[in-house]
């Protein structure tokens, strides 16, 4: 296999008194999608913007392509990680083209950098999220899915290797809903590590080939999607009944609602 990109080693994250994360181990590589499962307040979101840099753990480590992401200066960090965060600012008074732009800013002192390939790594995240016709519009006058699809452009315009998404798939239509996550596999195929919180399981289940199951700041189970969407797992962790069963036409689990909390 591969040297992983992502390293993430006996890692946590406390405030006041309250241990959001609490020892996490997590190991990404090229070419796959980590989703990052769990109820409401399990440390999804946190563990993500601790691998982003964005906190700084109480313990443990945390390395991208052998950075530790603890003393990296910004512009290091964008060379390696591209972010997409949870409740983006939506009042920028910027064009979504120039929001898109932005994502190539870390690489215009890189050997070979010009304005022509700018260009083409613009219009192909545009062109990959259906945003070419919002080029534009101001950013704040778009709609919440259309700013999650900008947004999502920026991200795929920075060419990081590892690429962290925080509901990627929020205000977003059904079918852009499925564009995205397949792009997510796409980005997977292009050699990048792709580790994105998701709320939807069957979501998860068809596009991850990794899922981190985590509830009060530990992870519960990490495996593949038949390892982890258990029913008997997920109806502990959610406090919510489930029933998997395989899905009719794609080959993965399926996971149901059923009657009653556990």
């Amino acid at each position: 296999m591969s040297e992983p990109i992502l390293v993430v080693n006996e890692v946590t994250f406390r405030v006041g008194g309250a241990t959001l994360v609490n020892r996490v181990d997590l190991v990404g590589h090229p070419g796959e999608v980590i989703a990052i499962l769990g109820p409401n307040g399990a440390g999804k979101t946190t563990l993500l913007r601790l691998v982003a840099g964005d906190l700084v753990p109480d313990a443990g480590t945390l390395t991208i392509n052998e950075i530790d992401t603890r003393s990296a200066v910004p512009l290091e960090l964008a060379k390696v990680r591209s972010v997409m965060r949870q409740g983006g600012a939506s009042d920028i008074p910027f064009t979504a083209l120039a929001v898109v732009e932005m994502g190539r800013h870390p690489h215009r002192s890189d050997e070979g950098a010009s304005p022509e390939s700018d260009r083409l790594a613009i219009r192909s995240a545009m062109n990959r999220t259906d945003t070419v016709h919002l080029a534009d519009r101001v950013f704040a006058t778009l709609s919440g899915g259309e700013q999650t699809r900008v947004i999502m452009a920026r991200v795929f315009a920075q060419a990081a290797p590892l690429v962290l998404l925080d509901e990627p798939t929020t205000a977003l239509d059904v079918a852009h809903q499925e564009r995205v996550l397949k792009e997510m596999g796409q980005l997977a195929a292009d050699r990048a590590c792709v580790v994105a919180v998701l709320h939807d399981l069957n979501a998860a289940a068809f596009h991850a080939d990794r899922i981190v199951l985590m509830d009060g700041g530990v992870v519960r189970s990490e495996g593949s999607p038949d390892e982890v969407l258990r029913a008997d797992l997920l109806s502990d962790v959610y406090g919510q009944a489930m029933t998997v069963v395989e899905h009719p036409t794609r080959g993965c689990p399926l996971v149901l609602v059923s009657d009653g909390v556990e």
